[in-house]
């Protein structure tokens, strides 16, 4: 079945039922134990708990859900090999009954995603429950977990005794910083954080400004009934292999033609090996003339040059990415704004997970005079700000060139570049967004940015800013207004 009519099915599912009397228990009081009673008492609230996972967990993937009341949540993201602790019925769940949050009974198996829902609230001891998590994750493993805020523990507690909701037996209301503290404790490194849910109770466009709208305003965003973080397991010493991956490093390159030898010769060798690619979009001034006397010149070392047959920096960066045969991706600007010199750090960051996409930042150390226009500052300033909210990862620089990831992370950003479209002049837009919907950690490399030392800019201030704003506005309409 069509993936997009699997989720939409699952979801209309909840709007469509009808609540069925409340369960007896054998005295013949109404009771509040079965699952199924509140699920479609409360069918609003449930959807939308289920729409926020399916815009957040792409299809397909091996998903471990603990605390699973359901097995609607694992049908709407389309996991390929679900696995639930609680009671629930799915096609794609491998049903397991448990009394008491523990996971010594499931077999080892490794998810792509684990989703722990109010665990902590439940379980006697958090930090042993996420020591236990980590036999199922592999470095890639995505942990979501998912609690009520405690400012509306109140009236979670009035809305129970009015029998508006399941009684639920919260041992304990962890707060975000103990949440931090056992991650740290646990070695588990937070990615991204938010909120969801401000109404839970449907009325038409009132519910859905509220939690479509409002709910994702900064401050408004601490006051949702759910809290979530999304973490991964923190490297170690003892595990990180020696790795010693093949870079490719994309040079897109348009009247350069005075910094293409001297790029070459400062470029140092990286990783087991390195190849240039430079993409050359149709230059006036010969640099495609210089890439070939260089080419020559330097034989010892693995130069291409490609001929853009697209526009703009974006589609160069593109063309050379699906050129690179290296394990390893990196974007140099032909300019020598940023010193070919500082790439082994941008490498030894990604080679020691302390981050999956790595991005060059200009806006920690002084620049040279010269360096970067009045104007530019500014936009870059408010690019960074709008972004660091947009994504949920602290970003200081979205428009840097420099910027580096794993292939295969690329293969998948690939993959879901039609969810943003490709509209992006420069590239830095299209990683940005497309690292943040995969859950990609992101960090930031300080650089010392220089002023340019042959030819002018290929950017126009009004008309690439009027872009990258339009831009920006598209993907906070994806990734922060998901649904």
């Amino acid at each position: 079945m069509n993936l997009r009519i699997r989720r939409i099915q699952a979801q209309w599912e909840y709007f469509q039922i009808v609540p069925t009397p409340k369960p007896t228990n054998q005295s013949g009081k109404q009771g509040a134990t079965s699952s199924e009673y509140w699920i479609k008492k409360n069918s609003y609230y449930h959807a939308q708990h289920l729409s926020f996972y399916a815009s957040m967990i792409p299809p397909m993937k091996r998903v471990l859900h603990i605390n699973c009341q359901s097995g609607a949540l694992l049908d709407a993201i389309c996991s390929s090999f679900g696995v639930g602790i609680g009671i629930g019925k799915t096609e794609n769940l491998t049903q397991i009954e448990m009394q008491s949050i523990t996971l010594a009974m499931l077999p080892t198996e490794t998810f792509d995603y684990v989703i722990l829902s109010f665990v902590t609230q439940q379980t006697d001891d958090a930090q042993k429950l996420l020591e236990e998590l980590q036999r199922f994750c592999t470095p890639h493993t995505r942990v979501f977990v998912d609690t009520y805020s405690y400012v509306w523990e109140p009236l979670l507690w009035l809305s129970s005794r009015l029998g508006l909701r399941r009684t639920t037996p919260f041992k304990h209301w962890i707060t975000t910083d103990d949440l931090d503290n056992f991650f740290y404790l646990t070695d588990f490194d937070p990615i991204r954080r938010g909120g969801f849910m401000l109404m839970p109770i449907h009325i038409p466009l009132v519910s859905w400004f509220f939690n479509h709208v409002a709910a994702q305003l900064p401050i408004i965003n601490k006051l949702c009934l759910h809290q979530w973080v999304l973490v991964r397991l923190k490297p170690t010493k003892d595990k990180l292999a020696q790795q010693q991956p093949t870079v490719s490093v994309v040079v897109p390159c348009r009247n350069e033609r005075g910094t293409i030898q001297a790029l070459v010769e400062r470029l140092p060798l990286l990783g087991a090996s390195t190849e240039i690619i430079f993409v050359e979009g149709g230059s006036t001034d010969n640099t495609r003339e210089e890439i070939t006397r260089v080419i020559k010149l330097f034989g010892d070392r693995t130069i291409h040059l490609l001929d853009q047959t697209g526009h703009g920096k974006g589609d160069a960066v593109r063309a050379g990415f699906e050129y690179a045969t290296g394990q390893v991706l990196m974007i140099l600007d032909a300019d020598l704004s940023v010193p070919p010199e500082d790439l082994p750090r941008f490498l030894n960051a990604l080679i020691s997970r302390k981050g999956e996409l790595i991005n060059g930042s200009r806006l920690v150390y002084g620049m040279e005079s010269d360096a970067m226009r009045f104007l530019n500052l500014c936009a870059n300033f408010f690019f960074a700000h709008q972004f660091s909210w947009i994504l949920g990862q602290r970003i200081k620089d979205t428009l840097c060139g420099t910027k580096v990831l794993w292939k295969h992370d690329y293969e998948t950003i690939k993959a879901n570049q039609t969810f943003f479209g490709n509209t992006d002049p420069f590239g830095d837009f299209d990683l940005l967004f497309g690292a943040s919907k995969i859950h990609l950690k992101i960090i930031d490399m300080p650089i010392t940015y220089r002023r340019r030392v042959y030819g002018t800019t290929n950017i126009s201030r009004f008309r690439h800013g009027i872009i990258l704003l339009w831009m920006s506005i598209h993907g906070m309409r994806k990734l922060k207004f998901y649904r």
